[in-house]
């Protein structure tokens, strides 16, 4: 049984058997122990407390976010959040964005796409397929962006997979010598000589899809949240700017 079917089995207080002694429970070793007999594959990031008494959190890979009992023997997937000066703070998306940060920040530039703003206030990070017309759409807009002080770093993600044309064309565009140029071409519609070289694009679609993107283009802010789908330049723009 894999992760996704946890939070039903967790819900219903299935998730362990496990009978434990009157002594102190080691939290971490019950929690871990619960979800790898589920799923023994399962990569686990981080157990730590939650705000919550008797409830921690556990961060899988990717940023997805549990809540667990003490004992392990009780699960659940869904927001928390903390009412505070009458807003209502959804933590779980926050420690989601930190994790998310955290991977993406872990790709070096040289791997992805870059068009830089001359006087850089703060970055986005967008996983794209050059055959989306979305993409396409916010493409035209990226001198805006940068006019308006943001980086659009890019990576790649194939919406159709690894056997599709969209596939094909984002590798066209890193095995390119102007990955720049050839990025502008594919989104203009424009067939680009077939690409031979060592690339990073099944590996960054690996990525997008273990941070939970499904299509595109997905738009990652320096602070790790995540947007789906087009937004205008003015609008992209300010959030990124709050984000920094």
């Amino acid at each position: 049984m894999r992760i996704s079917n946890i939070v039903t089995l967790a819900a219903l207080g299935l998730v362990g058997s496990f009978t434990w002694a009157a002594e102190p429970i080691d939290q971490d070793q019950a929690i871990r122990q619960s979800l790898k007999s589920i799923d023994p594959k399962i990569k686990i990031e981080a157990i730590a407390e939650s705000p919550l008494t008797g409830v921690f959190e556990v961060h899988l890979q990717g940023g997805r976010v549990l809540y667990s009992s003490a004992d392990g023997q009780y699960m659940l997937q869904g927001f928390l959040y903390q009412f505070k000066n009458g807003q209502a703070l959804n933590l779980t998306e926050q420690v989601k964005s930190k994790a998310i940060a955290k991977e993406i920040n872990a790709v070096p530039l040289s791997e992805m796409v870059v068009f830089a703003a001359k006087e850089p206030k703060t970055h986005i990070t967008v996983f794209t397929d050059t055959d989306c017309g979305y993409c396409q759409k916010l493409h035209r807009e990226v001198p805006e962006l940068n006019r308006l002080g943001v980086d659009v770093r890019y990576m790649a993600f194939p919406r159709q997979g690894l056997a599709s044309h969209g596939y094909n064309g984002l590798v066209s565009v890193w095995c390119a010598k102007d990955r720049q140029a050839a990025m502008t071409e594919a989104k203009s519609r424009k067939e680009l000589p077939p690409g031979t070289c060592e690339n990073p694009v099944a590996k960054q679609y690996e990525l997008g899809q273990l941070i939970g993107i499904d299509g595109t283009p997905a738009i990652v802010l320096a602070n790790g949240e995540l947007i789906p789908g087009y937004r205008p330049a003015p609008e992209l723009a300010k959030l990124a700017l709050e984000a920094k």
